[in-house]
């Protein structure tokens, strides 16, 4: 039905029964967050735009109102991330014991920080960007630490990383080098980032079978 406000409160719910999710129900938080985070964001660009466009004319009695509506949309995203942020830090990273569900978890961590570093462009929110940047960066660093822990059949399962293919570490990846590229501008880092990737995915792809190399390419 495409409700995803109602959607975000029942997985919500869910999540914060502390009880680890399985895979469909870690897909379904991902996908309503992202839906109801990604109408705001694509808002929050239109407005932007419109805003200097009109700054660019004088119209100051237009500007007024355009940014007002613009800030209603920031303290909305705002909200909803910071929302998603303390769910993920209070009720799902300590409740799972899987290094895929570690790693999806911090993920999304980095990119919702990532995101309040995305609309926080004014002056006045300096402080603000560079605080949200450092954050999603400590959390995609987190996440890549626990993707690459050895793959080795005598570590346990649960202290064992993801291997190269795997398309959630395939995904951190492309959003660290995102978040370098568009936060921190930071172009050569994110190329090295994302070739590496590239790269190590490359070397394994022909031991995978079938299903898993639809997975990964």
């Amino acid at each position: 039905a495409e409700r995803y406000d109602d959607m975000v409160a029942s997985v919500r719910q869910l999540a914060e029964r502390n009880i680890e999710l399985n895979v469909e129900e870690r897909n379904l938080l991902s996908v309503a967050y992202k839906n109801v985070v990604g109408a705001r964001r694509a808002s929050w660009r239109v407005l932007s735009s419109i805003e200097a466009k009109e700054g660019e004319k004088s119209a100051d009695d237009k500007v007024d109102k355009i940014k007002a509506y613009r800030e209603k949309v920031e303290a909305e995203l705002e909200d909803i991330c910071n929302e998603l942020l303390r769910v993920l830090e209070t009720h799902l990273l300590d409740n799972d014991s899987t290094p895929e569900g570690k790693v999806f978890y911090l993920k999304m961590a980095g990119d919702y920080h990532r995101y309040l570093a995305e609309f926080a462009v004014d002056g006045s929110d300096a402080k603000k960007r560079s605080l949200q940047a450092n954050q999603a960066c400590a959390k995609y660093e987190e996440a890549t630490r626990v993707a690459a822990r050895s793959m080795d059949e005598g570590v346990k399962k649960e202290e064992q990383g993801l291997p190269p293919t795997n398309p959630i570490r395939l995904g951190l990846a492309l959003n660290f080098s995102v978040f370098y590229y568009e936060i921190m501008n930071k172009p050569s880092e994110a190329c090295a980032l994302a070739k590496k990737a590239f790269d190590d995915a490359i070397s394994e792809l022909d031991s995978l079978q079938e299903e898993q190399y639809k997975d990964a390419t």
